[in-house]
């Protein structure tokens, strides 16, 4: 089941990539894409070959099946050739030698062929045997195999770690980090092999398919690396939902603190039962500039000398510091609304300090978030209220 699950992400990852291939056509340079669609298209390939269903496909034989298991070799060094000519290319630009490291991947993927042709693999139940002739070319198809792939892969990791690290936050430093992880995967992927090296030196035999912690290693990895080469292209999406449902969180959040000032200012809600008509965003808005609409209609009944003393009271009270200032707009505007029904109108004195001057809707909904918090803790709140209004300097009220 998760050895499935893990070959079906490979082909998520293969689609992802070739998705890629037709954005970068408008986006980016052609070549360093292609170049990163190539990593993509190669390790996922790779990885298919050695599924059981691409076996069944190939046909029976021993021809067959070594030839699948060389070419998923030879894939996976294409990959990570690709991948260091894509972080060339990246570093570099248009200027970028490729030619040296192609040269090198290539000749690579020469020797490997022909050590694993000499090492005349025989199928024996699960395992590959080899005779004591041609067991040096079978270690020198993995040796090589592994040496090109660790030192490749780990500069990889270095490169994109030191990335990730100096980028600017965002969905690039988000995109570097994912590729952190997915080449960190493949790392350990081909680290895995080691131990079939192991294997292979002592009893001249190797597993001949790949094991379960294989699959998910190379699932992870592209998994991973799709998301990170991808990311310009799902992250608006993602960003646009994700966007919606902390709109409507704080839709829901601060509507205690609605709810009150609808009560006392009817007027300032208009058509309610069609809120979330034009979406949770827009729904916000409209209830961050009716809550507003109500704090404006009540400010002839906001005592101008209370926000000091319930800053004071909420303090003595055991408030936590970081919810004072939300808790005394809590105290005021209670305050206001408990002046309003009575009918008392204070005398004009300084005006209220505004706490979020020109704040946008994302940030004074945060703020409305925090104080409808407080409002919700009503006990708190009529204590400190209570605290405030039997101080003896409370201010003259005029009815």
């Amino acid at each position: 089941m998760i050895e499935t699950l893990a070959y079906h992400l490979c082909v998520v990852g293969f689609a992802a990539f070739g998705y890629k291939l037709v954005e970068a056509r408008r986006s980016q340079p052609v070549r360093t894409m292609w170049l990163l669609a190539g990593f993509g298209i190669c390790i996922a390939t790779g990885i298919l070959v050695l599924t059981p269903a691409m076996a069944e496909l190939a046909g029976p034989g021993p021809v067959a099946e070594w030839v699948l298991t060389l070419a998923g070799d030879e894939l996976k060094l294409g990959a990570i050739g690709f991948a260091v000519a894509f972080t060339q290319s990246v570093w570099r630009g248009e200027g970028a030698r490729l030619a040296p490291h192609a040269l090198f991947t290539g000749a690579t993927m020469v020797v490997l062929a022909a050590c694993f042709a000499l090492s005349e693999p025989k199928r024996v139940g699960d395992d590959t045997v080899f005779s004591p002739a041609t067991l040096p070319f079978a270690l020198g198809d993995k040796i090589v195999f592994l040496v090109y792939s660790l030192v490749s892969l780990g500069l990889l990791v270095v490169v994109f770690a030191r990335s990730a690290r100096h980028a600017e936050p965002g969905p690039l430093r988000t995109g570097l980090w994912l590729l952190v992880v997915g080449v960190g995967a493949a790392f350990a992927w081909t680290f895995w092999d080691v131990d079939d090296v192991h294997r292979l030196a002592e009893t001249a035999r190797i597993g001949a398919r790949e094991d379960l912690p294989s699959s998910v290693l190379a699932a992870t990895t592209v998994g991973f690396v799709a998301a990170g080469a991808t990311l310009s292209a799902w992250a608006p999406a993602v960003s646009s939902v994700l966007g919606r449902v902390r709109a409507y969180r704080a839709y829901r959040r601060i509507e205690p603190l609605w709810t009150a000032l609808r009560a006392a200012v009817p007027g300032i809600a208009l058509d309610p039962d069609r809120e979330l008509a034009g979406g949770a965003e827009f729904a916000l808005y409209r209830r961050v500039i009716e809550i507003r609409d109500g704090h404006l209609a009540l400010r002839a009944h906001f005592d101008p000398h209370l926000p000091a003393r319930a800053e004071t009271a909420a303090r003595r009270a055991g408030v936590p510091e970081a919810e004072v200032a939300p808790t005394v707009e809590a105290v005021t505007l209670a305050a206001a609304i408990e002046a309003s029904r009575a009918g008392r109108r204070f005398a004009p004195g300084a005006a209220l300090p505004d706490p979020l001057p020109d704040a946008d809707v994302a940030t004074e909904a945060a703020w409305l978030v925090r104080v409808s918090r407080a409002w919700r803790r009503g006990a708190v709140v009529e204590r400190v209220k209570a605290t405030a209004l039997d101080r003896p300097d409370v201010g003259a009220a005029s009815p």
